[in-house]
């Protein structure tokens, strides 16, 4: 397949024929403008010509048309072809032959002046061809008139070769055409510029994305104009979720791999130093109990799908009704009441499973505690300058509550509240690894309308 042309090119091919086509009708406008400017110009000194024939012509007392000696341009007066040419059709015009004054250059040659015109204005046509070539012809019928019986009739003829015309079109078309040629050059040159000047940007945004394939740069430069800014942030942020990504599963496949040495070895030695049957199936039954948390521990912190760019806003209040019903059946007996307060505007924007993991360990630590009432309550965030609102998270229950001076060690892993409470002892630092993997905030204390523990979660606008 052929490879599709860049922006640049698209462009420029674009534009190239833009304004090939409005050189094109600018030429052809003022080509046609000058050429009516020409011939306007030269009717017009046609008709000065004829003026100055009239002028010339006098008449005599029986009647008789005396035309003038010399023309108003010396070219009428050149027997060779001058280009410009005058006659006069009449019936009594003295030198006249055939009725049909000439003159000089006009001697001898087969010329378009004998149709005889009434009174009235010049009548301009052209270019007529004839035998001496293409000419303009200004005509016009005259009437003398010195008495009641010498009346005559005239008809004036003026003509000029349209050669000079031509020669003076073709020379405005060959000098317009080279100024339209040069500016159009230009033009593609200035436009070639800008639209390297304009995609610059986005030549550096690859030019950065290639770097960062390469690992020589960590993310995009943030001087970006206005209209890419957007664009980038959001390759940022996709870069930096995938690198967590990759980071949250090498770490997690090191800690598991470090984790497990301890249970192997305790196992291990076991089996060196020959312990008893019962011993050894209480040492290894105890070590893979521990080994299988380890497992389940890490494998949530790997599950976690952490912060995303393009990720879909999930609604909170069904994934909190389908968790909120399972917790009710498994501590049926304590018969909790949980109540939402949830925003209807209140969006997840992360993995379903993430938040089902998040509201399930919040959720279930509330159960755990509460004596009769649990509150959730979420409200989203104002999105400020950022793309997307955010979220406040709250759980709130009527328990015991939880000691200031005991919240960080209760948020480690393995630890639990209270030994006598059946658990693992790691939910609470699942939910800490899915803050850290969204970039939130988890603030543990007292609820001040229920007297428990209060777990406020935080995912700022981004």
């Amino acid at each position: 397949m052929a490879r599709p042309l860049s922006l640049q090119a698209r462009s420029l091919a674009a534009a190239s024929v833009v304004l090939a086509a409005f050189l094109g009708l600018a030429f052809f406008a003022l080509d046609r403008a000058f050429y009516d400017a020409a011939e306007s110009s030269l009717r017009e000194r046609l008709q000065g010509y004829m003026y100055a024939y009239l002028a010339g012509s006098d008449m005599t007392r029986s009647g008789n048309l005396i035309p003038p000696e010399v023309g108003p341009d010396p070219r009428f007066d050149q027997p060779a072809a001058s280009g410009l040419y005058a006659g006069i059709v009449g019936a009594r015009i003295i030198g006249a032959k055939d009725q049909i004054w000439h003159s000089p250059s006009a001697l001898g040659r087969d010329l378009p002046f004998t149709a005889d015109l009434v009174r009235g204005p010049p009548q301009f046509s052209g270019p007529i061809q004839t035998p001496v070539g293409a000419l303009f012809v200004l005509s016009q019928g005259v009437d003398y008139n010195s008495g009641a019986k010498n009346e005559l009739h005239l008809t004036y003829y003026v003509a000029e070769d349209s050669r000079a015309l031509r020669e003076q079109v073709d020379v405005y078309r060959r000098t317009l055409l080279g100024w339209l040629g040069a500016l159009g050059a230009v033009l593609l040159l200035l436009l070639f510029a800008v639209l390297r000047w304009s995609l610059a940007p986005l030549r550096k945004v690859a030019t950065d994305l290639a770097r960062v394939e390469r690992g020589t740069q960590e993310r995009l430069d943030r001087s970006y104009p206005l209209e890419l800014a957007g664009l980038t942030t959001g390759l940022n942020n996709f870069i930096d979720a995938e690198r967590d990504r990759v980071k949250r599963y090498r770490n997690t496949l090191s800690d598991l791999a470090h984790s497990l040495k301890t249970p192997l070895a305790v196992m291990r030695s076991q089996l060196e130093t020959g312990s008893e049957g019962e011993k050894l199936r209480w040492t290894v039954l105890e070590q893979v109990g521990r080994m299988d948390e380890i497992v389940a521990y890490q494998l949530s912190r790997a599950a976690t799908s952490g912060h995303q760019t393009f990720a879909t806003p999930l609604l909170l209040e069904p994934y909190a009704e389908e968790i909120v019903r399972s917790l009710e059946k498994v501590y049926a007996a304590k018969s909790i009441l949980c109540e939402f307060d949830i925003d209807r505007a209140a969006r997840f924007h992360g993995d379903q499973g993430d938040l089902m993991e998040l509201l399930g360990n919040l959720l279930e630590n509330a159960f755990k505690w509460a004596r009769r009432r649990v509150l959730l309550t979420a409200h989203p965030l104002p999105a400020g300058s950022g793309r997307r609102a955010g979220l406040d998270l709250v759980i709130e229950d009527d328990g015991p509550g939880i000691p200031e001076d005991k919240v960080v060690h209760l948020l480690q892993r393995g630890v639990r509240g209270d030994e006598r409470v059946q658990g693992h002892g790691i939910g609470l630092s699942i939910v800490q690894d899915i803050m850290k993997a969204y970039r939130g905030e988890l603030h543990v204390d007292r609820s001040p309308s229920l007297g428990g523990a209060r777990f406020a979660v935080r995912f700022g606008p981004r």
